[in-house]
């Protein structure tokens, strides 16, 4: 009988992720966070942005970026110190986009953390893509010194 044999699967899951801590509680908040995003688009009317599709694909670059964290750590022999970090740091980073998106959908937030989150927001500048990638090649003559 044709099949996938587990124990492949398993051996895969083991070499790409090992045995890292709090990866389950990461892709809860990432979805989540994926959520909240969606609701905030929803209130905004942009649900069909460019801007959600970067941001899922940022996700699974955050996957890839654990497994490089993870081979590392087993490369090192580090027991898992680099990846459980990176993990850590990622959650925090999806805690607070969901706040920001709960905020922005009305929800109450700490007042303190909103003004933060504002100031945040306030500093970024939107830009289309064309001029991030025009900004992102053209030489500024103050780096090269």
């Amino acid at each position: 009988m044709g099949g996938v044999n587990l124990e492949y699967l398993e051996a895969a899951r083991f070499y790409l992720f090992g045995d890292v801590k709090f990866l389950h509680l990461l892709l809860l908040a990432m979805g989540l966070d994926i959520i909240s995003g969606l609701f905030k688009a929803w209130k905004i009317g942009n649900l069909w942005s460019r801007k959600s599709l970067f941001g899922y694909a940022r996700k699974v670059m955050v996957l890839v970026v654990i497994i490089l964290a993870n081979v590392v750590d087993q490369i090192l022999m580090l027991n898992g110190a680099v990846t459980y970090a990176t993990v850590l740091f990622y959650i925090a980073n999806e805690g607070l986009s969901i706040i920001e998106n709960l905020a922005a959908v009305g929800v109450v937030v700490p007042s303190g953390l909103k003004e933060r989150l504002n100031s945040i927001d306030a500093n970024n500048e939107t830009k289309s893509l064309p001029e991030e990638v025009r900004e992102e090649f053209t030489i500024n003559k103050e780096d090269e010194k």
